[in-house]
């Protein structure tokens, strides 16, 4: 699986590569966002790993980092190979209540969006079709999920409708807790979740596991 970094270069000497993504205790929360090179003078420490390393000592290693480290042209060369799938390590958050705490990878809300918007409809990188393929129909082939990834007379129904020329990402990493735009209506196991940008309170969700 492909995940796609909104920046993903950083190999400039003057710039960080490292940022504060989130902490799990409280007392860390006002430390998050802060890139490497921001956080040790701020603790009186000689060096970046020194403030990185006490970091990780005083929350118990409970600390998550956004690393920048890939190019953009790679990504690029990566995402034209027909084996390849778009997919997303990222968590269950919401921008409210203890979920929209830290600072998370932007991928968390816009991996997606960010395919469709940026590199299809942007760049060109893709086409649509196959961009959707790469989401949907090769991912669920690829896991064994026999009963999705297409719409099939049979199968669940996990559907998104969205406009082509609509859709970007608004998650960055210093306001990563953003939803997209573009996306009108999200359909989960046949059940309508989203409708006109706001949840309906449906949780028609399934664990999925392959036998």
């Amino acid at each position: 699986l492909l995940t796609l970094n909104k920046y993903p270069a950083g190999s400039y000497p003057s710039r960080a590569l490292f940022q504060l993504g989130c902490c799990l205790p409280i007392s860390c929360w006002p430390r998050s966002s802060r890139t490497r090179s921001e956080s040790a003078p701020s603790r009186l420490l000689h060096t970046p790993l020194e403030a990185a390393l006490d970091l990780l000592v005083e929350e118990e290693l409970q600390v998550d980092m956004i690393r920048f480290g890939l190019s953009e042209d790679d990504v690029r060369t990566i995402m034209r190979h027909p084996w390849v799938m778009v997919g997303s390590d990222g968590s269950a958050l919401a921008p409210y209540g203890l979920l929209g705490k830290g600072k998370p990878h932007p991928r968390n809300y816009g991996t997606f969006p960010r395919v469709l918007g940026h590199y299809v409809r942007e760049e060109g990188v893709l086409g649509l079709e196959v961009a959707v393929h790469k989401m949907t129909g090769l991912p669920a082939w690829r896991l064994g999920l026999w009963d999705r990834g297409v719409l099939r007379p049979g199968f669940w129904a996990d559907l998104v409708l969205f406009d082509p020329e609509r859709i970007r990402d608004l998650a960055t990493y210093t306001d990563p807790h953003r939803y997209p735009e573009g996306i009108e209506l999200v359909v989960v196991n046949g059940v309508v979740t989203v409708e006109a940008g706001e949840h309906t309170g449906a949780r028609a969700g399934q664990v999925l596991a392959r036998c």
